[in-house]
């Protein structure tokens, strides 16, 4: 059974860096966005790990995960968003009081993944991945990325449809600044290894490969007793994106996961836009998600609003949803259902 948190009107938003922190010369972002924020009703609070960063971390992991939990135990905090991702948030994890854990909405991506996928697998709280607090800085924001709060704001038993973008980002332009912080300037196009119509159904997991990979073979990985505890051994989707890796890696990653038995029933996978996917010896991504497709026959989306090249897609970890991908557009109902 999934237990859904909901965003309610006037939420306070907690703001703490379980990852990387934010340096002085950007900490005007972590401000800019918080006052847009405020402006849309909500009260923000940050931490004290927001502000620093130091040898690829905003603190050390036992404070990361201090504040951590005593912003989830905060009876105030309705929802906690850090600022971005970063590297080392898999160090916190033996931290995490998991046991203790509140019914309350964690949004991010990138490294945050390990800690949205370690809370749901632990605890059957769904947790989102999405956008982070400093993009949500903007005068405006694009559809797609606007609907975060739209999905938290479901109530358990109600459904919500997100729609493929119509446009994604090649590259960032950080001496040109956007009012909505993306420049959305490519055809947004999601496509399937079959070159056919795709329709997938199951319970939602995913996040980030290059982080969630590293949670096989932990306590905070561990996907059979999640499924047999939470979803009665349902069908599970998985949505991931790849950050860093090139084709090679991609791949043992991919063959970890299944061999760690993270694919059994499976009905289908989603993988993410990605500037990473670098071929090895002409062994394009291409190759990679067909090989696969092959192996566990089922069907796979690529190319989806998910990941580093935004915008994104509010994924609901543990969320039944209905996935369909046609000429190059898509969509995504998600029911928050027990």
């Amino acid at each position: 059974m999934i237990t859904y948190p909901h965003l309610k009107n006037g939420a306070t938003i907690g703001v703490t860096a379980p990852s990387s922190g934010v340096p002085v010369e950007l900490h005007k972002l972590v401000k800019l966005a918080s006052t847009r924020l405020e402006q849309n009703g909500f009260r923000v609070v940050c931490g004290d790990t927001v502000w620093t960063q130091e040898k690829a971390k905003s603190a050390p992991a036992v404070k990361r995960a201090a504040e951590f939990n005593e912003m989830m135990a905060n009876h105030e905090v309705d929802i906690i968003i850090p600022p971005w991702g970063g590297e080392l948030l898999i160090e916190i994890l033996e931290h995490i009081d998991f046991k203790n854990m509140k019914n309350k909405w964690v949004l991010g991506d990138s490294d945050l993944s390990a800690l949205l996928l370690a809370i749901t697998l632990r605890t059957g709280i769904a947790t989102a991945h999405g956008t982070n607090l400093v993009d949500l800085r903007g005068e405006c924001s694009d559809e797609t990325t606007a609907m975060w709060q739209k999905v938290l704001s479901c109530k358990p038993g109600e459904s919500v449809l997100q729609k493929s973008s119509d446009y994604y980002q090649k590259e960032w332009q950080h001496d040109n600044p956007s009012p909505c912080v993306y420049h959305l300037t490519e055809t947004t196009r999601w496509k399937t290894v079959s070159n056919r119509n795709v329709k997938i159904q199951g319970r939602l997991l995913g996040g980030c490969i290059d982080i969630i990979r590293h949670l096989i073979g932990t306590p905070f990985g561990d996907v059979q007793s999640f499924r047999n505890t939470f979803l009665d051994g349902g069908p599970i989707i998985w949505y991931l994106e790849n950050c860093e890796m090139n084709t090679t890696d991609l791949r043992r990653s991919l063959v970890q996961m299944k061999l760690a038995g993270w694919f059994d029933r499976c009905s289908g996978l989603m993988f993410g836009r990605s500037s990473a996917n670098t071929p090895v010896d002409n062994y394009t991504v291409e190759d990679v998600y067909h090989k696969l497709a092959d192996e566990l026959g089922i069907p796979i989306i690529y190319d989806i609003d998910c990941g580093h090249v935004p915008p994104q897609i509010t994924f609901i970890n543990g969320a039944y949803a209905e996935v369909k991908a046609s000429e190059g557009k898509g969509s995504v109902l998600q029911y928050f259902q027990p």
